[in-house]
């Protein structure tokens, strides 16, 4: 008996001991003033001994060291408590891949550039006078080139500017080789009809037009969804929280100062049920976020493979001269089409038969192009670099939104077991961890959230995500859906598609090979019959007739 009534004494001495321990601390708020000054807020708001915290709206309300004013500046400290890791996190999205942006488009950009360099040096080199007096044509084809990648459909249809370029490609060599002869307007527009019919420039336009189709729509839509990303993020993470998320997140951060605690965190479950309520709209976008990124990753993969931009545009000079080649090597045979279908055109009174080489404006020396004059791209950098790691930055952004409440409860934000602020007091957080979502929301027992009202501005860019998506997957499939308003208002067409079938990637004898021996031109000698008729080609031009050919033999070689 007496060994029982020596237990009970002790065991109520232990508990006044601690009840007095916790009261002495209430009484001095000595730790709360200090960290309450910390922040940047007047010291003299804290009061020096705990007060009745009966008048408190978000904290308990027993004996505190928080008074109604403190209470209502803790609130717009924890709103931007609650934004501040969100903030950083989004803001370092956004870098990443406003960074990845600026090094695909400046990437692209130069490969235009470097290609008209390299046709222009190339040409000047191998036709001289003859390609100087045509460049403008060239210059005009990559000035198109640039501005369909920059503005899209909307300010050029790659259709009509390619059949445009081969159309005057082919009335420029027409004349040519028929030197002889005087073409009218109308007649030159009738060789223009006839132009798919004859195909003057074999199969070179329809590869061309569907390489530079795919890479183009590619390339661009690649680049327009990495604009995407960072506008969505910077929207989405300034979305502002709700005062029922406010009051949250001082309920969790700041009460336990109120009861003296100041160095007790959160429990992470609590945490997370507080974060989930306050990022419910953020993790709606995840599904679409995620397709986004999906279609992205896929481009990404085309981008690297049959939609290489990179290996369009380096070898495009020797792809035209191909072209120039083949009309040089059938213009015999081009021109009598044209005169069965065009009529025979009239001599020309200007034509002088004994016009020499040199009056051509080839020497008849040739010095071949080197492919290591070629200019560097982008710093040395290719596009299979640029691709690895964009595409590994694209997978590390998946699921952003929705593991945003793990990432910021995570660390020294939050407290292991019982040791933690669960809301109340000093102690395990029961409640269950409810999902992710404003649907689950319903049952969030530290957050007030209306799920009836989703939020504008995030549903606005899950749409602007969704169409985006449909756009990347049209790419992929190599055609071009999206409509531009470009700025000088121009046009509206949409260009055709990149793609011949179902599937592009059956699509393989498109591939262009590169020349084996690059560095020699090949030349295809002209032979004019001594016997020619008025029928065909004028007997009195065949000795230009034979120089122009010569001249032009020399327009087509295999060079980089």
């Amino acid at each position: 008996m007496k060994t029982l009534l020596v237990l009970c004494v002790v065991c109520t001495l232990v508990v006044l001991s601690v009840s007095m321990t916790a009261e002495q601390k209430l009484k001095n708020c000595n730790d709360v003033r200090a960290a309450y000054s910390s922040m940047g807020f007047n010291v003299n708001d804290v009061p020096n001994k705990g007060v009745n915290g009966a008048p408190l709206k978000v904290c308990p309300q027993g004996f505190s060291c928080c008074t109604v004013e403190m209470e209502e500046k803790l609130s717009q400290q924890s709103h931007t408590e609650i934004k501040a890791p969100v903030s950083r996190l989004s803001t370092n999205l956004q870098s990443t891949f406003r960074q990845r942006h600026d090094h695909f488009d400046k990437f692209f950009r130069e490969l235009l550039k470097n290609a008209e360099v390299s046709l222009h040096n190339m040409f000047v080199r191998t036709y001289g006078m003859m390609y100087v007096q045509n460049a403008e044509l060239f210059k005009n084809f990559f000035k198109a080139l640039s501005r369909y990648y920059v503005s899209g459909s909307a300010a050029v249809n790659l259709d009509s500017m390619l059949s445009d370029f081969w159309a005057d490609l082919l009335e420029r060599m027409f004349r040519l080789v028929n030197v002889q002869y005087e073409f009218s307007e109308a007649y030159m527009e009738c060789v223009s009809r006839h132009t798919e019919q004859l195909q003057p420039f074999g199969d070179v336009p329809r590869k061309l037009r569907i390489q530079l189709t795919r890479a183009f729509v590619a390339a661009r839509t690649f680049v327009r969804g990495l604009t995407l990303m960072p506008e969505v993020v910077n929207k989405v993470s300034t979305v502002s929280a709700s005062p029922s998320c406010v009051q949250a997140a001082m309920k969790m951060l700041y009460c336990p100062y109120c009861s003296g605690q100041v160095a007790l965190k959160p429990c992470q479950n609590y945490c997370l049920n507080v974060l989930r309520g306050c990022l419910a709209n953020q993790a709606d976008l995840d599904a679409e976020w995620n397709n986004f990124l999906d279609a992205m990753l896929s481009l990404a993969e085309r981008l690297e493979g049959p939609f290489n931009f990179e290996s369009v545009m380096e070898p495009i000079d020797v792809k035209i001269s191909e072209a120039i080649m083949n009309m040089q090597e059938n213009s015999m045979q081009v021109s009598q089409k044209v005169f069965q279908g065009c009529g025979q055109p009239k001599p020309s009174m200007a034509f002088r038969s004994k016009r020499s080489i040199k009056d051509t404006g080839f020497n008849g020396r040739f010095r071949p192009y080197s492919p290591d004059a070629r200019p560097t791209t982008a710093a040395g950098t290719s596009l299979d670099r640029l691709t690895n790691d964009v595409k590994k930055k694209l997978k590390h952004a998946k699921k952003f939104w929705s593991t945003l409440p793990e990432t910021v409860c995570a660390g020294e934000r939050i407290a292991p077991g019982d040791e933690c602020w669960n809301g109340t007091a000093k102690s395990r957080y029961e409640s269950i961890v409810i999902g992710n979502g404003l649907a689950n929301q319903v049952s969030n027992p530290d957050v007030d959230v209306d799920i009836t009202k989703p939020d504008i501005v995030i549903r606005s860019q899950i749409a602007a995500l969704k169409e985006m998506t449909s756009w990347l997957k049209a790419a992929h499939s190599g055609n071009d859906i999206s409509i531009d308003n470009d700025e000088d208002g121009s046009g509206g067409e949409e260009s055709g598609s990149g793609c011949d079938s179902p599937s592009c990637d059956t699509d393989r004898d498109i591939y262009f090979s590169t020349p084996p021996n690059p560095g020699k031109p090949r030349v295809v000698p002209v032979i004019v019959r001594k016997d020619q008729s008025a029928g065909g080609v004028a007997s009195q031009g065949s000795m230009a007739l034979a120089l122009c050919g010569l001249a032009l033999a020399l327009l087509a070689p295999h060079l980089r």
